[in-house]
């Protein structure tokens, strides 16, 4: 039976995520958490996580809250961890301080949680009901549940296209498709996520800085992760001089020349040898697991082609987000997707749910949640 809340519930767990939003894209690897506190009908403490290392959204709803604490209420959006980490038991400041009740949002499927946090409260004489606004606490954390239960990051694919799905009107060529509207929704993405990964050729062809650069100023530069299976990216590249942009991590082969191995990580490359699939190209879960190991919770690939087609066939996209333009690219131009088939019956068609439409200038952007096949 689903449990019941109250009009009022919902009210205090809405602003609790409320406060979890303001966190968004700079707690990794820990999740985005809020907490508010409530007395006598009166909201008395909030509080979020900032940033990893940092205290929890408990501790600052109680520091805010002081000793009128004691006897209130809490409304917190995740269940109050159970361990010492970085900082102490959340669990535990929760009852030293006194607090009467806890509304939870959802419990944390870290092994290291899991339950304990709420029973730890319970054991000490404090109500708690969990289940509060559920859904919506976990689409806020979908980076952190990947993470934490698929051991890979949560992993959007981004494209700007024309009507007829071309990234650009000429192979191997960069061609500005969408507008400024568009492109600094892009921006905001790349604020938000932890790393972009694009492919080598893109790296050639278009030599991207992959920062992230805010109408209002103030983006966090994402990890620039390049798959390069024969290391050919060039020396005078935009993501190797420009270190004062942020960290450079690049995939090569095990067979890569020691040589330009030397010369990459000399200039403040990150670079990780990984094995190749049976088509000789890089293996993406092992790679994407690597990021996982690294506390990577959220990738952002902006890749050509065949990099979409080889995350879509390996299952490794969780959501998409095309930006098309009120354009024809004609025959001339790159693909969306380059060697993934469907089949004659479409029978391996990959296709989107809780799919969102919205403008952005001259653009429209499709988003939505990738469904594949026999998993629907």
């Amino acid at each position: 039976m689903t449990e019941q809340f109250s009009d009022q519930d919902i009210r205090y767990m809405r602003e609790a995520l409320k406060e979890a939003k303001k966190g968004i894209g700079r707690t990794s690897p820990n999740p985005c958490v809020g907490a508010v506190i409530v007395k006598n009908g009166r909201i008395i403490g909030t509080g979020y996580h900032k940033k990893a290392g940092t205290p929890h959204a408990e501790i600052n709803a109680l520091l805010a809250a002081g000793s009128a604490a004691k006897g209130a209420d809490m409304y917190v959006t995740l269940e109050p961890c159970n361990h010492t980490g970085k900082t102490p038991p959340c669990s535990h400041a929760v009852a030293a301080g006194g607090i009467k009740n806890v509304w939870i949002g959802m419990l944390d499927p870290n092994p290291l949680v899991n339950g304990s946090g709420a029973r730890y409260l319970r054991d000490r004489g404090i109500g708690v009901r969990h289940g509060l606004l559920a859904d919506e606490c976990r689409e806020l954390n979908r980076p952190f549940l990947t993470y934490i239960t698929e051991k890979r990051p949560w992993t959007v694919m981004k494209a700007g296209l024309t009507l007829d799905g071309k990234l650009s009107f000429r192979k191997r060529h960069r061609d500005r498709i969408t507008g400024s509207a568009t492109l600094q929704q892009v921006h905001l993405l790349r604020d938000r996520l932890d790393a972009i990964l694009v492919g080598s050729a893109t790296v050639r062809i278009d030599n991207p800085s992959l920062t992230a650069r805010l109408a209002r100023g103030g983006g966090k530069n994402p990890i620039r992760v390049i798959l390069d299976t024969g290391l050919r990216t060039p020396a005078d590249a935009k993501i190797v001089s420009g270190a004062e942009d942020g960290l450079t991590w690049i995939f090569c082969s095990v067979a890569a020349d020691g040589d330009n191995i030397s010369r990459m990580r000399d200039a403040g490359v990150t670079v990780i040898q990984s094995e190749a699939d049976a088509t000789g190209r890089l293996d993406l879960p092992q790679v994407t697991a690597e990021l996982a190991r690294r506390q990577v919770t959220s990738l952002l690939v902006e890749g050509g082609g065949t990099v979409h087609g080889s995350f879509l066939r390996d299952g490794l996209v969780d959501h998409v987000k095309l930006f098309y333009a009120p354009v024809f690219g004609g025959d001339d131009g790159t693909e969306l997707i380059s060697g993934y088939r469907v089949g004659a019956d479409g029978t391996r068609a990959i296709r989107l749910e809780s799919t969102t439409h919205r403008r952005y200038g001259d653009d429209l952007m499709i988003s939505g949640d990738v469904i594949y096949p026999g998993n629907s």
